[in-house]
C-alpha cells in the first residue's frame, strides 16, 4: 500500500505480532495515538491488525509507526493491499503458537499430574523431588520463556498484560516448590511443580486454539484471494486473432505486472485475472461468488467481466480496465477486512473493563496473600492462594471473544456472498424479522435441473430417445443447460446417442446428426422454463 504522501487517503493497515490479550491492544493503541499526526487507531486482537488514519497534513511515515510499535515489544509489518500477509498463518514447527509446543510440554507435564490421576484408584505413587524438578524445569523456562519475555516488555512500558499474570503465578509456584525441596529433605507432597507446569501447558493450548480460531474465521477472505490466478496471458501486439493452441501468441506475466489496456487471453475453464471489457469471443461466465447470480451469464464482445469470475466454454480476449487494488474483487476483500477490523459497540465496553483487569487481579492476589499469611499463619498457604488468584484470572478470553465472533460472522457471511460493512449492523442482526430478495435467482441451488421433456411436434420417438439424442449433442459442452441434460440421462441410466457434424448455434442451441441409424438433422434448443 502506498504511503500517505503517495495516496489520497491517509488510511492503511499494519499487521502486529505478539499480542496476547486485550491489555496488549490497549498498549498498542496508546502508543500509536501518542505519535504526532495519527488521527485515529483501531487495533483488533483476533486479526492482529491495526487500522491507522493520519491527519491530512501529517508528515509521519509508515516506517515511523512501525518503529514505534517495535519499541513497545511487538512485531509490525505493512500489510499488502488485500491483507495477504496478515491472513497467512505460520506453520513452522517451533512457532510460538504451534501445536508442537503444546504436545511436548504436555508430555513433560503428564508424569507430574499422574499421581493425582491414580489417587482415586487407590494407587499411592509419586515422583521423587529430583524427577519433578527435571520434568518441570524445561516446561517453566523453555516452553514458558515467551511469557517471561512478554512480561518483561510489558513492565518496560508500564502496562500489565496476561503474560505478566502467567509469569508471576508460575514463578511463585515453581520458586516455592524449589525452596521446599532445598529446605525440607522429605518434602514430596508439599511440592507444586505440577501446578506451574500445568498452567503453562494449558495457556499454550489456549494460544494454539486462538491461533486456529483466527485461521478459521479468516478463511472467507483467503477463499476470495484464491480466486485470483497468479499469472495472466497477455497477448502480443501482433496477435489480432488469437489461437490458444499457439503458445507463441501470448506471454505469461505475473498479475501485478499487468497494465491497464493490456489484452488478456482467458481459456475455457480458467479464472479471469483482471477487470475489463471483452473485445473478442463469446462465453458464459460464472460470477456467483462475486454477485450472487447463480446462473452463468452470457458474455460477448463489449460486455464487462470481473476479475476472479470463472470463464465457461469459450476463449475470451479481454481489454484490461482495472487490476490489483482497483479491481472489484480487491474492493470486496477490503470491505470484509474493514468489517473485521472495526469494533462493535459492545467491544468498547469490554476494552474499558479489560484495561484495568490485570492490575486489579495483581492487587487482589497481593491482598489475598497478605490476609492468608496473617490469619492462617502459613506462608506456604498464603503464596498458594495468591498464585491461584493470579492464574485463574485471564483476560484473554474476555478480549478475544467479541472480535472472534465478529470475524466468524462476517467471514461466514462472505462465503455466502453477504458482505457486512459495519459490525454494528451485525450486532443488531438478531432484530431482523423480514428479509427481502430482489430476485429468486439468489435462492436457487446454483445450477439448472431438467424437470420434463416436451416434444415440439408429434414424433414416434419416446421421451427417453429424445433425451438420449439431445444429451448426445451436448457431450463435451460446458454450457450449464447442457450439463443439466447430461445429469438427467445419468439419473435415468440412459446412454447418450453420439452425434456427428455438430454445429453450435450462438444464442440458440446446437445441431447435428446421429452417428448411427437413419440420417436426419436434429437440433437442441437451450432455454429455461
Amino acid at each position: 500500500m502506498a504511503t500517505p504522501s503517495q495516496a489520497s487517503s491517509p488510511l492503511f493497515t499494519i499487521g502486529i505480532g505478539g499480542m496476547s490479550c486485550v491489555s496488549c491492544v490497549g498498549r498498542v493503541e496508546k502508543t500509536l495515538l501518542s505519535i504526532p499526526g495519527v488521527a485515529a487507531v483501531s487495533v483488533n486482537l483476533a486479526t492482529e491488525q491495526a487500522r491507522i488514519r493520519l491527519h491530512n497534513d501529517s508528515n509521519t511515515s509508515i516506517q515511523d509507526i512501525i518503529i514505534a510499535i517495535e519499541k513497545t515489544g511487538y512485531q509490525a509489518r505493512l500489510n499488502s493491499p488485500i491483507g495477504e500477509n496478515a491472513l497467512t498463518p505460520s506453520n513452522a514447527f517451533w512457532n510460538s503458537d504451534g501445536l508442537s509446543r503444546v504436545i511436548i510440554s504436555a508430555a513433560l507435564t503428564t508424569p507430574l499430574i499422574l499421581p493425582m490421576i491414580l489417587m482415586p484408584f487407590g494407587i499411592d505413587w509419586i515422583l521423587s523431588p529430583g524427577w519433578q524438578l527435571a520434568f518441570a524445569t524445561p516446561v517453566q523456562f523453555i516452553f514458558g520463556w515467551r511469557f517471561y519475555s512478554a512480561a518483561f516488555k510489558s513492565l518496560q512500558t508500564g502496562v500489565a498484560t496476561m503474560d505478566l499474570l502467567v509469569a508471576l503465578g508460575t514463578s511463585a509456584a515453581y520458586g516455592l516448590s524449589l525452596y521446599q525441596m532445598l529446605t525440607e529433605t522429605h518434602a514430596v507432597h508439599e511440592l507444586f511443580f505440577e501446578g506451574a507446569a500445568v498452567i503453562i501447558c494449558m495457556v499454550l493450548l489456549g494460544k494454539w486454539l486462538e491461533a486456529r480460531t483466527k485461521r478459521q474465521t479468516s478463511a472467507a477472505i483467503r477463499a476470495l484471494q484464491k480466486l485470483w490466478p497468479g499469472q495472466a496471458k497477455v497477448l502480443t501486439p501482433s496477435a489480432t486473432n488469437p489461437d490458444y493452441n499457439n503458445l507463441e501468441q501470448y506471454q505469461l506475466i505475473s498479475l501485478e505486472h499487468v497494465l491497464t489496456g493490456d489484452h488478456v487471453l482467458v481459456f475455457p475453464g480458467e479464472r479471469i485475472p483482471v477487470d475489463g471489457m471483452i473485445i473478442n469471443g463469446i462465453s458464459h461466465v460464472d460470477e456467483s461468488l462475486l454477485t450472487g447470480e447463480s446462473m452463468p451469464i452470457k458474455k460477448e464482445t463489449g460486455r464487462i467481466v470481473i476479475g476472479g469470475s470463472l470463464n465457461g466454454e469459450g476463449a475470451l480476449v479481454i481489454q484490461t480496465r482495472a487490476t490489483g487494488v482497483d479491481s472489484v474483487l480487491s474492493k470486496i476483500i477490503t470491505l470484509v477486512e474493514e468489517a473485521q477490523l472495526q469494533k462493535a459497540p459492545i467491544q468498547k465496553l469490554v476494552d474499558q473493563v479489560s484495561a484495568i483487569f490485570v492490575p486489579s487481579v495483581i492487587i487482589i492476589a497481593i491482598i489475598t496473600g497478605i490476609a492468608n499469611w496473617i490469619y492462617l499463619d502459613s506462608g506456604t498457604m498464603a503464596i498458594l492462594r495468591a498464585v491461584s488468584v493470579l492464574v485463574i484470572a485471564c483476560p484473554c478470553a474476555l478480549g478475544l471473544a467479541t472480535p472472534a465472533a465478529i470475524m466468524a460472522g462476517t467471514g461466514v457471511a462472505a462465503c455466502f456472498g453477504i458482505l457486512i460493512k459495519d459490525p454494528q449492523v451485525l450486532e443488531h442482526a438478531h432484530r431482523i424479522n423480514i428479509v427481502a430478495f430482489d430476485k429468486t435467482g439468489t435462492l436457487t441451488v446454483g445450477h439448472p435441473r431438467l424437470l420434463h421433456v416436451y416434444p415440439l411436434h408429434q414424433t414416434t420417438e419416446s421421451l427417453t430417445e429424445i433425451l438420449s439424442t439431445a444429451a448426445g449433442l451436448q457431450l463435451g459442452s460446458e454450457h450449464p443447460l447442457a450439463q443439466a441434460l447430461l445429469d438427467a440421462t445419468k439419473l435415468q441410466n440412459l446412454t447418450p446417442i453420439r452425434t456427428m457434424d455438430s454445429k453450435a448455434l450462438p444464442g440458440i442451441g446446437i445441431e447435428g446428426k446421429p452417428m448411427s441409424g437413419p440420417w436426419k438433422k436434429i437440433k437442441c434448443y437451450r432455454y429455461v422454463v
